[in-house]
């Protein structure tokens, strides 16, 4: 009795095993498979970011830390559902640090709501060796940009 038992309880465990095995990134016969299509590379060499900038940036906060600062941004979308937020830097100009405030549209059509639920908070820490050189840090969006001087 206890034979078949353990036979069935193995066989059904190996049958379940096969299809999470042969779509999973241990199964070797699935490494460097087909191509996938990927984003272009602009002139300079760094893939081209297809995130479009926030409508509105509503707050910009410098927070000191050691051995540098964090800058913490929240911004409005128009609609609910904007995802993967970042602060991306432009090259320093001037003594001038600028940040574009990135972020993706939803992905399927979502409510306008309160401007609370659908704010959106992004940060990023920058080391004293990099503000250097630094008098002032901006953070821009689509319609307006926000800025703090030392």
């Amino acid at each position: 009795m206890k034979t078949p038992l353990i036979t069935a309880l193995c066989a059904s465990l190996a049958l379940g095993a096969c299809a999470t095995i042969s779509n999973s990134r241990i199964n070797p016969f699935n490494w460097f498979g087909g191509s996938e299509e990927v984003a272009m590379v602009s002139p300079d060499g760094k893939p081209a970011d297809t995130r479009q900038l926030v409508s509105q940036v509503t707050v910009l906060v410098l927070e000191k830390m050691p051995g540098g600062v964090i800058v913490r941004a929240t911004g409005l979308p128009p609609v609910q559902g904007f995802w993967d937020a970042e602060l991306v830097a432009r090259p320093v100009e001037d003594g001038k640090l600028t940040y574009d405030f990135r972020v993706f549209p939803p992905i399927i059509a979502t409510n306008v709501s309160t401007p609370r639920s659908r704010e959106v908070t992004v940060a990023t820490y920058i080391s004293d060796i990099k503000l250097a050189g630094v008098r002032e840090i901006t953070v821009q969006g689509a319609a307006n940009a926000r800025a703090s001087r030392r």
